[in-house]
């Protein structure tokens, strides 16, 4: 499986990730979301800041999952796993509630091409998408008006040979050359 984590740039939690400070990425929650339970040993998680695109991507070394928290327990796991997660008990107000505690250990942190995303249908908040293949959330390259016209131009021409019964293929080249572009 891919996963696709959406991190807050407050805690520049991506350089992190990129620098290999933040070894562990870790997700709390009341209830059981995504990635419980969904993701493995060898997956592979793309990462992106709110509101950027892409630009890194990391492979699963191991899962541990934690479940019937209370806040002696999250304290217990601050205390062992915060540095390689990047937090500290100064976080314990923000989770001490939550129930369920997801650590996924990161290896081969890398940069990649940055590319931007399609979150419709997963909904605006939601912080993690499993999916099977993360080519399925790439968002789609905008047609340019240059391309429109092309094609336009492209159709206009064949259908003058096609009328003419000369019909040809002509390639985008040709179509610019013919079309004064």
């Amino acid at each position: 499986m891919e996963h696709l984590a959406i991190l807050s740039k407050k805690g520049k939690f991506l350089n992190k990730i990129l620098s290999g400070e933040k070894l562990i990425e870790s997700r709390w929650y009341k209830f059981k979301r995504p990635p419980f339970g969904l993701i493995s040993k060898g997956d592979i998680i793309y990462f992106k800041d709110s509101g950027k695109p892409v630009s890194a991507k990391a492979e699963v070394e191991k899962v541990i999952t934690y479940k019937e928290l209370n806040e002696e327990k999250i304290k217990q796991i601050i205390i062992k796993y915060g540095k390689l997660i990047g937090i500290d008990l100064n976080s314990l107000d923000k989770i001490k509630d939550k129930k369920i505690c997801i650590l996924v250990f990161l290896k081969n942190p890398q940069k990649i091409k940055p590319f931007k995303i399609d979150k419709t249908g997963y909904g605006n908040m939601t912080a993690w998408i499993t999916v099977k293949d993360i080519k399925n959330l790439k968002k789609s390259k905008k047609i340019t008006k240059e391309e429109v016209i092309l094609v336009n131009k492209a159709v206009e021409f064949e259908m003058q040979e096609f009328n003419s019964k000369k019909a040809k293929k002509y390639s985008l080249e040709e179509i610019k050359k013919k079309s004064d572009f």
